[in-house]
């Protein structure tokens, strides 16, 4: 561990904080983490902590997330910069104009979203249980928000709803991950399963072998007899697996690079836990409205 690594896990303990980190953060920042996960987990923990303090090194939705399900504790993002551009591709007033066209939809959205959107949501969910988050709703008509990739994955896994897209997606998972750049590695890697993340394009995910969020690659690249594996997500991903499963070969895409997430350093979490900010602030009615989604989509669990 480095002197900067020593220094944080240091104030850490001085400061009684968590470190709560996405697996598509630097290998720095996931090295010094107390929990590394993907949505699902974060949201669970952050709902759990007994920290006084949560230092959050994901996006900025996450932060938010972490606020909605723990207010009564300091949530701290090390860059507020660290943004989500497919989170601000819905807002609430798009979204309450596509509710007054459907009336008889219920709205799932992405955890992806601004706190504003999740509001005006009836529940959220995460990659891991989107379907199951679909299925449990009693409603045959479903507005899905905001990640149309996401949004047709599920669509095909559950026929029986009517699913109405939005029109958003992530960058990485839309211009960075291509059939070319699996067909390529395939082509190096000839011995190699093709796992990729459903945000990806639906060409992508039919071109794979399977497609899982990031825990439930871990899961499978864990449980499975192949021991080797191209991994079509944010390529930081494939040194989570590395790391936790050490006896297995895992190949990234190069280029898919999320660069709002890499804004996130070890020099910024460490000014965070000194500084104790920059801190995460939503009003009270904002987090009341916007929890009652989250903890559903944490009541319905994972579904992988």
């Amino acid at each position: 561990m480095t002197d900067l690594a020593s220094h944080v896990r240091e104030l850490v303990a001085e400061k009684n904080a968590i470190v709560l980190v996405h697996n598509y953060q630097l290998p720095e920042v996931q090295d010094i983490a107390d929990y590394v996960g993907d949505s699902f987990g974060l949201a669970v923990q952050a709902a759990k902590t007994d920290a006084d303090a949560i230092i959050f090194c994901g996006v900025n939705f996450m932060a938010e997330s972490a606020l909605i399900l723990s207010p009564d504790k300091l949530v701290i993002h090390p860059e507020p910069e660290s943004r989500c551009p497919m989170a601000a591709m819905a807002t609430a007033e798009s979204l309450q104009l596509m509710k007054a066209k459907h009336p008889d939809a219920a709205v799932v959205s992405y955890v992806n979203t601004t706190a504003e959107v999740k509001a005006e949501s009836d529940i959220c969910c995460t990659s891991s249980n989107a379907a199951k988050v679909v299925r449990s709703l009693p409603n045959e008509k479903i507005i899905f928000t905001p990640d149309i990739n996401l949004g047709s994955y599920v669509a095909k896994l559950v026929p029986e709803k009517e699913i109405i897209l939005w029109p958003g997606y992530c960058d990485t998972h839309q211009n960075r991950i291509r059939v070319e750049d699996l067909q390529a590695l395939k082509e190096l890697y000839p011995a190699s399963e093709i796992v990729v993340h459903p945000e990806c394009t639906p060409e992508v995910i039919d071109f794979a072998d399977h497609a899982f969020s990031t825990s439930g690659m871990l899961n499978y690249a864990r449980d499975s007899d192949t021991q080797e594996f191209i991994i079509g997500t944010e390529r930081e991903m494939v040194y989570r697996l590395r790391k936790d499963v050490p006896d297995k070969i895992f190949h990234a895409i190069d280029k898919a690079v999320c660069p709002n997430m890499k804004k996130i350093t070890l020099k910024k979490v460490a000014a965070s836990l000194e500084n104790m900010g920059p801190s995460v602030h939503l009003s009270d009615e904002m987090i009341q409205k916007a929890r009652i989604p989250l903890e559903k989509m944490v009541a319905v669990g994972r579904g992988e």
